[in-house]
């Protein structure tokens, strides 16, 4: 009596319209000795590729015998028009930053040459203070050395 079923697969979108996706009979053969005993099979169905957002909802699949009728909890799929993305910014964090401070070093760098030319007094200035004093003009009093030689 229970050798003889239908598998239905279908769904239900979120207007609550029921649209059949697959359906199939099956005619089991019982092996001898196995009579009278609960049995276990499993049937998988896949639905690809689901044609656009509007697939959203609840797939189900469910069983007919002659006077029973089992129906399966049901899977809810949601579908997107990009699909899944993986958001992983690991390798762009590391460059930005990498590049960022290549940049400050660059520029702390030029920034400290640069006041070093500004601030240190050059190593052969005393000789032209030197000299800037000896041209002077002549006063009445004799030239007196500069305090720091």
């Amino acid at each position: 009596k229970y050798t003889k079923f239908s598998i239905c697969y279908y769904w239900i979108n979120s207007l609550d319209q029921k649209t059949s996706i697959y359906s199939r009979l099956e005619n089991i053969t019982i092996p001898s000795g196995k009579e009278n005993k609960t049995a276990a099979l499993s049937y998988d169905y896949r639905i690809m590729p689901l044609e656009n957002t509007s697939s959203t909802g609840t797939y189900y699949c469910e069983v007919k015998w002659n006077d029973v009728q089992k129906m399966g909890k049901g899977v809810f799929v949601l579908a997107r028009d990009t699909g899944y993305i993986n958001t992983s910014y690991g390798w762009e964090i590391l460059i930005t930053l990498t590049v960022l401070l290549a940049v400050l070093s660059v520029t702390a760098t030029a920034l400290l040459l640069w006041k070093r030319k500004v601030v240190c007094p050059r190593r052969n200035q005393p000789n032209i203070l030197r000299q800037k004093v000896e041209t002077q003009l002549p006063s009445a009093s004799p030239p007196q050395p500069p305090v720091y030689d």
